[in-house]
């Protein structure tokens, strides 16, 4: 058993005692955002601003920027999110589940590249291009970027790009010695899909009524 505990923990332990505490706190929360948001449950956005401004601060201590951008960016979206999900179309009906219209994959499009482009300037500006890592999380950045504008717009596809981003984050957060958080990516990628049947199904029946 002491090989695999170390093989997935070994990284941990030049790590401060508080750093470690606070990424299975955002790493609980961030698991209850990511279910809630299955849920279609207003609840997604509290629990998800409180683990993703604890990432922010852990992944700055890391020097992690493009994932401490996603976070910033989380944080700020959780904000719009929490609006547009709140706010109702009459008296009963709040903002239901559709899917993507063809100007938004435009925009789509758009969010991407210019995360890519923004997320190339910071490393390029602090000139952290010193390994492989830094190039997949720039794809990742501009994939979560666009997945977070579609959750917040309440767009069935956002799924789609949560699930691509997660299963690359898995071993990418697992290589950079972020194992808890590696697992956290690994639920998220299951949630994920049950999250696209759950959200279909929703939209297929016309989605919900909420008192």
């Amino acid at each position: 058993m002491q090989p695999i505990f170390d093989f997935f923990f070994q990284q941990y332990s030049d790590y401060p005692t508080l750093y470690i505490v606070l990424e299975i706190i955002a790493v609980i929360f961030g698991f209850l955002s990511v279910w809630f948001s299955k849920e279609e449950n207003i609840l997604v956005y509290p629990t998800g601003i409180i683990s993703t401004v604890i990432f922010v601060y852990l992944l700055w201590q890391w020097e992690l920027l493009g994932d401490m951008m996603i976070n910033v960016y989380y944080s700020t979206m959780s904000i719009y999110g929490w609006y547009v999900w709140t706010r109702k179309i009459d008296a009963v009906h709040f903002i239901p589940i559709t899917k993507t219209t063809q100007k938004e994959h435009f925009w789509s499009l758009l969010i991407f590249a210019a995360t890519l482009l923004f997320t190339f300037g910071i490393y390029e500006y602090f000139d952290k291009w010193n390994n492989w890592k830094a190039y997949v999380d720039t794809v990742t950045t501009g994939i979560f970027f666009v997945g977070m504008w579609l959750m917040a717009r309440k767009k069935l596809e956002n799924w789609i790009y949560w699930i691509i981003g997660d299963v690359i984050s898995v071993p990418l957060y697992f290589y950079k010695g972020l194992t808890f958080t590696s697992f956290q990516y690994l639920l998220f990628t299951i949630i994920a899909f049950y999250g696209y049947k759950t959200w279909k199904k929703s939209l297929s029946s016309g989605g919900h009524v909420v008192s």
